[in-house]
């Protein structure tokens, strides 16, 4: 063999150097597994595009349809929250329930409704559109859905005073039961309403305390403010009264107050004498109504007393107490009512006297 031959044999099997650790040599990549793996790479892009952009396309799809329709329902939203906070001319077609709603009551009630609306748009909107994208993502939601479906029935029982309160909330906005501004009366505490919430009511007492009152504890509701109220005065008078000339002074106080200034805007009717609401043995009672601004009945009661009997002591007419005089109340007392009967024990001499007193002890003579 010749040496160009042995020096090529040499070269292509060189035979391995021992390593001066005894360890096996790390392998380098070589340039053909790097183009290997790189066409494997473009080749698992090539197979997989096409299902990696159709989901990003509809993903994309989703996002903005979800975002679209969340703005269009928030727009109509809006449109309709700015229609219900216009100023309207009358509630019923009249004038007359244009007043009962205030601007303020007005504002908080469209306020409250157009919170929970966007809410809960948002909520549904948002919450579809994401259990879509996970949905294109091939992931399973079924158990997703179970594990909220439990979370929701447990937060519900443990908070259902709280979901009590809230709906009751809502449904008192929507129907417009009370706002800012009435007087009412809810069972659990009366007085003018400062502040609506969809949690609690918080009212203000006759005395000026603040309550706090749960809307879910409130089972009925008097709202003294809507429509009109009623001022009525009972005038009780003694039986052998001349009814007639009770009726003219009536209706001269009635007339002159009706016409006064502030008492004429207050007055939504004319003072209206009804006549004997009772007749007892010794004496009747004649009632006087009319129709007012809400709330204002009280004021327009304690005038007209205020007027009447003023009234009757310029006419003479005397006003007896209650509905039922009490009898010889109206006639002179008699001075010898509160003097006590004689008694025979006031006598010491008297056998009375004699028969009450103590038996003195007997005293025994020393032996």
């Amino acid at each position: 063999m010749s040496l160009p031959a042995v020096l090529l044999a040499a070269g292509s099997s060189p035979s391995p150097s021992p390593s001066p650790s005894g360890s096996t040599a790390v392998t380098v990549p070589t340039l053909q597994d790097a183009q290997e793996s790189a066409t494997n790479a473009a080749s698992w892009v090539e197979q997989n595009w096409s299902t990696w952009l159709a989901i990003g396309l509809r993903v994309l799809l989703i996002l903005v349809v979800a975002g679209v329709l969340r703005a269009v329902v928030q727009r109509a939203i809006t449109k309709l929250i700015d229609r219900m906070t216009r100023t309207a001319e009358a509630v019923d077609g009249t004038s007359l329930g244009g007043l009962l709603v205030n601007n303020e009551r007005r504002r908080q009630r469209s306020q409250a409704i157009g919170s929970v609306l966007r809410s809960v748009a948002s909520f549904l909107i948002l919450g579809t559109a994401a259990l879509m994208v996970l949905g294109a993502f091939q992931i399973n939601l079924a158990p997703l859905l179970a594990s909220a479906g439990v979370a929701g029935v447990a937060i519900g029982f443990g908070a259902r005073n709280l979901v009590t309160d809230f709906l009751s909330g809502v449904f008192m906005i929507l129907e417009d039961q009370y706002g800012v501004g009435d007087t009412i009366d809810a069972g659990v505490a009366s007085g003018e309403v400062i502040e609506v919430g969809l949690r609690v009511t918080k009212l203000r007492g006759a005395e000026g305390e603040i309550w706090y009152v749960r809307n879910g504890e409130v089972k009925r509701i008097g709202n003294l403010s809507q429509g009109w109220a009623t001022a009525g005065v009972d005038v009780t008078v003694k039986a052998n009264e001349d009814l007639d000339k009770v009726k003219a002074t009536l209706d001269e106080v009635a007339e002159k107050m009706s016409a006064e200034e502030p008492w004429n805007e207050l007055l939504w009717s004319p003072i209206e004498v009804l006549g004997l609401d009772s007749v007892l043995l010794d004496s009747m009672v004649v009632r006087i109504s009319a129709k007012t601004m809400p709330g204002k009945s009280l004021a327009v009661e304690r005038e007209l007393r205020w007027r009447v009997k003023r009234a009757f002591d310029a006419a003479d007419i005397r006003i007896v107490g209650g509905e039922t005089a009490v009898a010889g109340a109206l006639d002179p007392a008699d001075p010898t009512e509160t003097v006590a009967a004689p008694s025979a024990h006031s006598n010491p001499d008297s056998p009375q006297s004699a028969a009450a007193t103590p038996i003195a002890p007997q005293r025994t003579a020393p032996k």
